[in-house]
């Protein structure tokens, strides 16, 4: 059975619950690995800087940017390339703002606090950005999604290592995800 078929059949509620869970995987992965791997659970504080430039610079700037890319690239090719089986609509379409809002922050947090703040932190940059990609499994049989995605990790990866902050990449990731989920909610 497709993963599509198996969230069709879960009711809205059951999504959202999946959807948190695995989240929340992510986010307490990151905390037990932080535990063996960092020397003290205070060293996850110099990995956050408030530098509001630099966050909005390759935080949201850059989101903005990726997000007019994505949606240009799309325009201009056939739809199937893009196609990860109809499950980014099951997930945004007819949902509520707030859900978008709330679902896409959590994603960003989760996902960079994992993927930057433990894995890219302690084993590189490269080996981060190649897992960030693989996880998110459904692209792999895409070749222009799955391409994509790994693009987009290396590019959020880059912006941890060149700033050293990990806000910058939280606010790209969000923005980029909630701005995409925007337009799959308000598209007729």
């Amino acid at each position: 059975m497709k993963q599509y078929d198996l969230i069709k059949q879960l009711s809205k509620k059951e999504l959202r619950i999946q959807l948190f869970l695995s989240q929340g995987l992510f986010l307490l992965l990151a905390i037990v690995l932080s535990f063996f791997l960092f020397d003290s659970f205070f060293d996850w504080m110099t990995l956050f800087k408030w530098n509001i430039k630099e966050i909005f610079i390759f935080g949201f700037l850059s989101a903005v940017i990726v997000v007019l890319m994505e949606l240009a690239i799309v325009y201009l090719t056939p739809k199937t390339w893009w196609d990860d089986g109809g499950i980014n609509e099951l997930i945004f379409k007819n949902q509520p703002l707030s859900f978008i809002f709330v679902f896409t922050l959590t994603v960003a947090i989760c996902e960079e606090f994992l993927f930057r703040g433990v894995i890219q932190t302690t084993f590189g940059y490269t080996f981060a950005s190649i897992l960030f990609a693989v996880v998110h499994i459904r692209y792999l049989k895409k070749p222009l999604l799955f391409f994509a995605v790994l693009l987009l990790s290396f590019y959020i990866g880059w912006v941890y290592k060149h700033t050293g902050n990990l806000i910058a990449p939280i606010v790209m990731h969000f923005f980029i995800d909630f701005l995409l989920g925007l337009v799959i909610r308000l598209k007729k």
